[in-house]
């Protein structure tokens, strides 16, 4: 494997998602092999105790060195070694062939998270095919069937999220509200990204700035009132369930396997916007678990998916440190 050549193209690596698009994973090339790790710095240590978004985020960027890599015609492999003290989940390795995929890295390129407003949900044909993906490695995509629960269950993880302060100082590090921000152009949730008008970003800056004086006089249900309902916005809502007993290195798995199904609805012409705090927040995940008829600990990660009425923008992300906006 040719790692100068690869090494070209990490920036395009770094398309691949992460929660809060904090970027938290690392590559140190070692002699011919290349380890792939994670800062802690960026990690979600409030919002993301378990650290399941984190091996999520992580399997997301080996899948998508693998397919950029693949595209490029390097013969990569990945060795999975997962070990939490290294903060460490495998290895890039020379392989005997390309890295057997679908997908591409224009694909890569130009997915886009999605939060505004679709004009139709996936038909069965693309339920059935980000299913069969998932199914392949022992897990399942489901449908949840009841709208109006699942609005209710929205609106219960909401208020947690806003009702926790070391969660809401987190949300707060990362969201980029003004092209002023130092890294608006480097990481985090931008106002574009969120979908907000500059009276809305506006707002929400001097509420998150008043959160520790107001929250005792019910801030947070206001907050998570004003998220509003985005399934009003049209769509479905899929959750990605793992297999029974899934551990730390098979959420990494799962990660590379949410990279896949994400691409699968990509080239359908659909997208997805995460609703992570349905499975962050335990009682809406326990409700949801119910209602799906799965173990609750199973469920991965929940996101709304449907057909875009307009282009979302993209993302910034950080290269080697370096803050570069992708325009």
């Amino acid at each position: 494997m040719d790692l100068a050549a690869f090494r070209a193209l990490e920036p395009l690596c770094w398309r691949a998602p992460s929660a809060h698009n904090t970027q938290p994973w690392r590559l140190d090339h070692r002699g011919g092999e290349v380890r792939v790790g994670w800062d802690p710095a960026y990690a979600l240590p409030a919002s993301d105790p378990s650290g399941r978004d984190l091996r999520l985020s992580l399997g997301a960027f080996v899948e998508t060195c693998l397919i950029v890599a693949a595209d490029a015609g390097l013969r990569m492999r990945f060795v999975a070694d997962h070990c939490a003290d290294d903060r460490r989940v495998g290895w890039l390795r020379p392989g005997p062939h390309r890295y057997d995929t679908p997908f591409d890295a224009a694909q890569v390129l130009t997915r886009r998270t999605h939060r505004g407003r679709f004009s139709a949900g996936p038909d069965a044909t693309a339920v059935a095919a980000v299913d069969a993906v998932a199914r392949a490695s022992g897990g399942a995509v489901r449908v949840v069937p009841d709208a109006d629960l699942l609005a209710r269950l929205l609106r219960v993880a909401d208020r947690w999220t806003y009702a926790d302060p070391a969660v809401v100082r987190e949300l707060r590090s990362w969201l980029r509200l003004t092209p002023a921000h130092p890294a608006y152009h480097a990481d985090g949730l931008t106002d574009r990204c969120l979908g907000l008008s500059g009276r809305e970003a506006t707002a929400l800056r001097g509420a998150l700035a008043a959160y520790p004086v107001l929250r005792r006089l019910g801030l947070p249900r206001l907050l998570a009132a004003a998220s509003g309902n985005p399934l009003a916005l049209g769509g479905a809502v899929l959750v990605l369930v793992g297999p029974p007993g899934t551990d730390d290195a098979g959420q990494v798995e799962f990660g590379r396997v949410l990279t896949r199904t994400w691409l699968t609805l990509h080239a359908a012409g659909l997208a997805a916007h995460p609703l992570s705090q349905l499975v962050d927040a335990p009682a809406a995940r326990d409700a949801l678990g119910t209602l799906l008829g799965v173990a609750p600990q199973r469920l991965l990660h929940v996101t709304r998916v449907g057909r875009p009425v307009g282009p979302a923008p993209p993302s910034a992300r950080r290269t080697g440190g370096v803050g570069q906006g992708v325009r």
